[in-house]
């Protein structure tokens, strides 16, 4: 079996949030190391972390984790520029990137595991978690279309990917609503850390 790669979008620089989110405690933990914590968990075989705003904070904690960072000069032109920086530094041997986003501190190892073994099974070239009928994240993608993420519209994004390529999607069934919830505002924040103290 083929490395997986985990690429983990931390270069934002939270405008509505107001300061960097990804050092928001959650248990005693920031959200970025909850992230980390649950790739490094799962059957994931590498980790990058795109850096941006904020990057000596976040390296800090990326140094601590043990894992590899890039950083992304151009993070200000949004979330397919990180993308895109991730892309760049995957080594040729491996089979397909998982991408995670830095503020999603609840997906858990099953889910992503969940994702990987669906593309071991049928290898499909993009397999993507749904729960209600809305796709969410981690998004994997093979090999053979990381090439084509260069060519992407900024506008459109990552997920015209599967647009571009419907007859190769895949997606996983969860019931898991941890896949599609991320933290933009403050009191996104304050509401979900208030129900799980």
């Amino acid at each position: 079996m083929g490395t997986i790669r985990a690429i983990i979008l931390a270069a934002g620089e939270s405008k509505r949030m107001g300061f960097p989110k990804m050092l928001l405690d959650f248990n005693g933990k920031s959200m970025l190391e909850k992230v980390i914590e649950n790739v490094k968990s799962s059957d994931v075989n590498q980790i990058v972390v795109v850096l941006g705003a904020e990057k000596d904070k976040l390296l800090k904690l990326v140094n601590k984790m043990s894992v590899s960072y890039c950083y992304n000069e151009h993070y200000k032109k949004g979330m397919l520029s990180s993308v895109r920086c991730g892309v760049e530094t995957t080594p040729g041997d491996c089979d397909a990137v998982l991408v995670f986003q830095g503020d999603q501190p609840f997906i858990s190892p099953k889910v992503t595991n969940m994702v990987i073994g669906a593309y071991r099974s049928t290898g499909k070239g993009l397999v993507m978690p749904v729960c209600n009928k809305k796709r969410g994240h981690p998004l994997l993608i093979s090999k053979m279309y990381l090439e084509k993420i260069a060519l992407l519209d900024d506008h459109e994004g990552l997920r015209s990917l599967a647009y571009l390529y419907s007859d190769d999607v895949l997606e996983v069934e969860t019931d898991d609503l941890s896949i599609l919830r991320d933290f933009d505002t403050y009191e996104e924040y304050k509401k979900e850390i208030n129900q799980i103290l």
